[in-house]
């Protein structure tokens, strides 16, 4: 037979784009794939709304995990080896036949070619071959159709068709085993997603109820109104009533001034016994806020621990917003109370605009009170660590509380002896 001229794809020819392996990326550029399946599949998925590249995505990914199987090379090269062992005695068989009518061939047109015989001898050529081919094809037929084991598929064909079975049955094996581990799985997420359920509402049942944070709620309420009654001011516990808003936001409010005459401002304290993300404890203390009607808000959380993120005890934020600490567990009410202290002064200071007020006197005063209250406050915490020279350290902190009473008292005299301008 003459050789193929059709042109023959080169063994290393790739495939027109460019596929690069960047750490857990795989990055793909101008590569075409011609397969009518996985054409319908993307267009099916963006008819359904999902992004082109997400459905090739999901269809690598899950590709990838296929081939990746651990017994996949081992199936793969055990259904080949068996292929190629059943072609090798293929093979064998069919050369051995050929070789043996070839040999009888040979020996009808030895015999057939004597000196004697009359015909031309292209004749009986073709007669020959036509006779040798006609019978070679019967028996060839004959031997590939034979239902006895004598045909060369049967072996083949015995071995492919065993070959599937146990790989069915493994790929069946390994489905079921698949599928226990994926119900094994679930049960285990809804129970994971039954239980954090679980503490989701025990923590809300303790932020709103009395198991919970109502007991600190109720702590920080007390100490507010026990400084509030000091200074002639009026705390209300608003936990559970609804503001002119409809919402229930803020735990205590109180109104300055309001124990002997009419409210001066608002405050609106938050009580939380549970940590808040950063923004979360900005839309607590805003949406108070605005539910009160107040112009200042101070959160206190129950313990450090509870500060939320990114944030810091004692500092102002936005010029009406502080976060104040009360442990639950070890109540220790003075930063509590300076805080009280110095909000009521910064709110009275900012309401006096109608009043002649020495502006730049209240506002170092009020700067020195927080930049004190700072101090106090650390050297406090400082004090439980503290086994030697302890004494020596209250001694700071009473002198330190001192200079910022001192600090307060100034900002509220200068408030109180403030006069209306003339002609007002």
């Amino acid at each position: 037979m003459e050789a193929s001229e059709k042109p023959q794809l080169p063994l290393d020819a790739q495939p027109e784009g460019t596929v690069r392996a960047l750490e857990d990326r795989i990055v793909i550029e101008r590569l075409t794939v011609t397969d009518e399946r996985a054409a319908q599949l993307v267009r099916d998925r963006q008819e359904a709304g999902q992004e082109p590249a997400k459905a090739v995505a999901d269809a690598i990914e899950i590709g990838a995990r296929v081939l990746d199987r651990e017994d996949a090379a081992a199936e793969v090269d055990y259904v080949r080896a068996e292929l190629e062992r059943q072609a090798g005695v293929l093979r064998e068989r069919l050369a051995k036949g050929l070789e043996e009518r070839d040999s009888q061939l040979a020996e009808r047109i030895g015999a057939s070619f004597d000196g004697t015989r009359e015909g031309s001898v292209q004749q009986q050529i073709n007669e020959l071959l036509t006779r040798a081919l006609n019978e070679q094809r019967t028996a060839m037929v004959k031997l590939f159709s034979a239902e006895d084991g004598a045909s060369p598929l049967n072996d083949f064909k015995g071995g492919v068709v065993n070959a599937l079975k146990e790989l069915g049955t493994r790929q069946q094996s390994e489905s079921e085993a698949n599928r226990k581990r994926i119900e094994e799985l679930t049960r285990e997420i809804v129970e994971l997603k039954d239980q954090d359920e679980a503490t989701r509402r025990v923590a809300e049942a303790e932020e709103a109820g009395t198991r919970k944070g109502r007991t600190f709620e109720e702590l920080v309420h007390g100490e507010l109104e026990s400084v509030a009654g000091a200074h002639d001011d009026a705390a209300h516990h608003v936990g559970d009533t609804s503001s002119e808003a409809g919402g229930k936001m803020g735990d205590t409010v109180v109104e300055l001034g309001a124990g002997t005459g009419p409210c001066l401002a608002t405050v609106v304290f938050e009580a939380k016994n549970r940590k808040l993300s950063k923004n979360d404890a900005w839309s607590e203390l805003n949406g108070a806020m605005a539910e009160r009607d107040a112009a200042y808000a101070v959160l206190v959380v129950a313990g450090e621990d509870k500060i939320p993120s990114g944030l810091e005890e004692l500092t102002e934020y936005q010029g009406n917003k502080m976060i104040a600490v009360l442990d639950r567990e070890q109540p220790d009410p003075l930063a509590l109370r300076l805080v009280y202290r110095y909000v009521r002064a910064r709110v009275l200071a900012a309401g006096a605009g109608g009043l002649e007020v020495d502006a730049a006197g209240v506002r170092d005063a009020a700067e020195e009170a927080r930049a004190r209250l700072k101090g106090v406050n650390r050297i406090r915490k400082s004090l439980t660590n503290i086994t030697t020279s302890a004494d020596k350290a209250r001694d700071d902190v009473d002198e330190m509380v001192g200079d910022v009473e001192r600090c307060l008292e100034r900002v509220e005299s200068l408030i109180s002896v403030a006069e209306p301008p003339e002609g007002g």
